[in-house]
């Protein structure tokens, strides 16, 4: 059995993301939390609350034994980005792009 969350549409760009993810797949879940409390990103943190909030819906379900649970996967694609525009010399305008993320997790157990 399994346990999932989502978190959509944060201002987090995918690329720095995955980089953080990439510390905490496929290790128990004890582990991961403790690696992401002590990265020191700001990335890190996010990625705690989403997998703080698979481990309460494997807790809701009431199937699943917490102890026991590791990331099966975890992903980060990429969301829709924000378009706005910065002024540059001689009238011409510059586009900035803030990207947005999908960080989806699954917990399963040993």
């Amino acid at each position: 059995m399994e346990a999932r969350a989502t978190l959509r549409y944060t201002l987090i760009s995918p690329q720095k993301t995955r980089l953080v993810v990439d510390q905490v797949r496929g290790k128990p879940i004890g582990e991961a939390l403790k690696i992401l409390k002590f990265m020191g990103k700001k990335r890190a943190h996010v990625v705690e609350k989403v997998l703080n909030s698979a481990v309460a819906n494997a807790l809701n379900t009431g199937v699943i034994d917490v102890d026991n649970l590791y990331v099966k996967s975890i992903v980060v694609n990429e969301g829709p980005s924000l378009k706005r525009f910065r002024p540059r010399a001689m009238g011409r305008a510059t586009r900035i792009r803030k990207r947005t993320s999908h960080i989806s997790v699954v917990l399963e157990e040993f």
